[in-house]
């Protein structure tokens, strides 16, 4: 099979050379003639990589190519592109392609390089569409938000991108190029109005801003908010319910799960992320979620508060570790997996409701009692907006009825 090759060169000389796509070709036999180049081509990419130099000259099929960081042809910073160099895959093309990498190299030095010198300007869409892609990542976690939490942004990675991002990349891989036709696409693979549909929106979007892919003026509706699914709006648990399941629960410590997450809606993995001082006796009662979670820092107060006690929650506050045994060693775990186990639970215990199950009751209680929904919303972690798609029903059946309450009020007769 092929290997492909770099090595970065500077401009000039009468050879018609281009840009080329990053599409790589169907790969050529491996004859010993271009494994002898292959080799050589290591060697002159390890001395330049020893040197400093960003650039690389590769083999694309019987041709030589440079590849590194360069202008763009339109203006804008430098990327990755590619550089065919019009010289066969062997020891006379090599030599030569090494001097053609010192010309490129000087003319960049000397911010004198140009692609009319080159041959036809191509814009930098023709970077490998793999390498955007693998460049979206890396501006993720470069970007310094998320630096102040890097286990947090893991999750948030691994959970909320990759998986959307896979299915995209084995498009990509299959030779389709990286434009918003292909987003649209990955997109639509996902059932409608479904959580995953929502989450591949968003990140598809995210990525779409960083290449300045445009995107369908209907694409929020397209990815549509996915809310709470009909038959999990229909069974979310009552109040007494809650209660009443606690008994199936054997294990003390995860009675303490299941109570904490029930009185303050916290995730899955927040459970082991907060600091339950506050719960001792003659504290305020208010949880503090820790900044190495998902969403960061955030105070939640308890509904309904009397359940702080009915879940023996203060015990939680006393010395020695109550809650179950789980890794929270972010440098051998992550927030998704220590989540995971809770879910497992859950299962094993054949609750008739999972986790995320509490966290919507426990938003729904807030709604009924009428706390104001930005405030909600902080203490869940999440934002206004998500918050109202997700418990719209609820949200417009409370100010329905207040707007009825107070037109009703202003019929009333005065005494």
């Amino acid at each position: 099979m092929a290997q492909s090759v770099t090595l970065l060169v500077p401009s000039g000389g009468s050879r018609q050379r281009s840009i080329t796509s990053a599409r790589p070709p169907a790969p050529a036999a491996l004859t010993p003639a271009l494994a002898a180049i292959d080799a050589e081509l290591s060697q002159e990419n390890a001395r330049l990589a020893a040197s400093g130099l960003a650039l690389r000259l590769e083999r694309r099929g019987g041709r030589l190519a440079l590849r590194g960081p360069l202008p763009c042809p339109r203006g804008g910073p430098q990327r990755v592109q590619r550089l065919s160099l019009g010289l066969e895959a062997n020891p006379t093309g090599l030599s030569q392609a090494r001097r053609e990498l010192k010309r490129v190299h000087q003319a960049l030095r000397q911010q004198r390089f140009d692609w009319a010198d080159w041959g036809r300007p191509v814009d930098c869409a023709s970077a490998s569409a793999l390498e955007r892609l693998e460049a979206f990542e890396q501006a993720f976690f470069s970007d310094p938000r998320r630096r102040r939490n890097p286990a947090g942004s893991r999750t948030t990675w691994s959970a909320a991108y990759q998986p959307y991002l896979r299915r995209l990349r084995a498009r990509l891989e299959q030779g389709e190029p990286l434009e918003s036709q292909q987003l649209l696409e990955v997109l639509e693979g996902y059932p409608p109005a479904s959580r995953s549909r929502q989450q591949c929106g968003t990140a598809l979007a995210a990525l779409a801003r960083q290449l300045e892919l445009a995107l369908p003026d209907d694409w929020r509706e397209r990815a549509g908010g996915y809310g709470l699914h009909l038959a999990q709006y229909r069974r979310l648990p009552s109040d007494a319910q809650l209660l009443e399941w606690l008994e199936r629960i054997p294990n003390p410590r995860w009675r303490l799960v299941y109570g904490l997450m029930a009185t303050y809606g916290l995730r899955n993995h927040e459970v082991f992320f907060a600091d339950l001082s506050s719960l001792a006796p003659g504290g305020d009662r208010v949880i503090r979620v820790l900044p190495t979670t998902k969403t960061g820092e955030h105070q939640v107060w308890p509904f309904q508060p009397d359940w702080v006690d009915r879940f023996d929650l203060a015990l939680l506050a006393g010395a020695g570790q109550r809650l179950p045994e789980v890794c929270t060693d972010l440098r051998r775990t992550t927030l998704q997996q220590v989540g995971r186990r809770v879910a497992e639970q859950f299962r094993r215990y054949q609750l008739p409701c999972t986790p995320y199950d509490l966290r919507h009751a426990w938003a729904v209680r807030t709604i009924h009692i009428g706390l104001p929904d930005t405030v909600a919303a902080r203490m869940m972690g999440h934002s206004v907006a998500i918050h109202t798609r997700t418990y719209h029903h609820w949200i417009t059946r409370r100010d329905q009825q207040q707007a009825v309450d107070a037109a009703l009020a202003r019929l009333r007769p005065t005494p």
